[in-house]
């Protein structure tokens, strides 16, 4: 399996798989069995780096009915084309739904200082999508902190810290240097040239496959010399 590393690490990894992403994107909910089962395969050597992408900027406005059904109808879209993946429709008469994901990517980047991002997107998607509760307040986003453990005090303070949201800020602006603008989104770096990995809901194998087809190609062909794009993101 692939070492997970905080984006933006100096560490001297060159081939690396970056998983672009926002906690509360349904499409990343349902890619979540696939994602698990391609790290599970990757060599040791090829480190994973998330990236929160942002779907939707911060706001207290209720999400208006169009959007509302336009999710639902996702939703639903997505249990039909994904075996296994199921949501609680709850969620739309539970609460008042906010169109703003980026509190709960500001928590996967809190989670990240202590050492629990991949946990945090999980514990998000499970209140989210199975508990009907709002990642979009504070307080659904520190009990997930709470259920996996966290110091919850340290990821209060840090989720509001201008230091993480000044680190949402640059992830989202990596992301665009990635040119990934819907989500889930994955692309692969690997002797200094980044290639885009079409995403497979169904079958991880694919996804494995081409990474393996790049680095197969790389080993018969000599890169330019250059300096990859993660090397130059500060």
């Amino acid at each position: 399996m692939g070492k997970i590393i905080q984006s933006g690490s100096t560490a001297s990894h060159i081939t690396r798989l970056i998983y672009i992403h926002d906690p509360m994107c349904s499409w990343c909910y349902a890619f979540s069995r696939s994602w698990a089962a391609l790290q599970a395969e990757l060599p040791g050597d090829i480190a994973i780096v998330y990236l929160a992408g942002g779907l939707a900027p911060d706001t207290t406005e209720p999400m208006p009915l169009s959007m509302r059904h336009t999710i639902q109808h996702i939703w639903q879209r997505i249990e039909q084309v994904v075996p296994g993946v199921s949501f609680n429709y709850d969620f739309w008469s539970h609460n008042t739904p906010i169109r703003s994901t980026y509190p709960a990517c500001r928590a996967v980047l809190a989670a990240r200082k202590q050492h629990a991002e991949p946990e945090m997107v999980q514990a998000i998607h499970r209140a989210y999508y199975q508990k009907a509760l709002n990642p979009s307040l504070p307080e659904t986003l520190k009990g997930c902190a709470q259920e996996i453990g966290l110091d919850v005090a340290v990821f209060g303070r840090d989720l509001i810290s201008p230091e993480i949201d000044d680190g949402l800020q640059h992830e989202i602006r990596q992301s665009r240097q990635l040119d990934a603008y819907s989500y889930p989104s994955l692309r692969f770096e690997h002797n200094n040239a980044i290639f885009p990995i079409p995403i497979d809901y169904l079958n991880h194998r694919t996804m494995g496959d081409e990474i393996n087809r790049i680095i197969r190609e790389a080993t018969l062909t000599k890169s330019a010399p250059g300096q990859g794009l993660f090397n130059t993101w500060a």
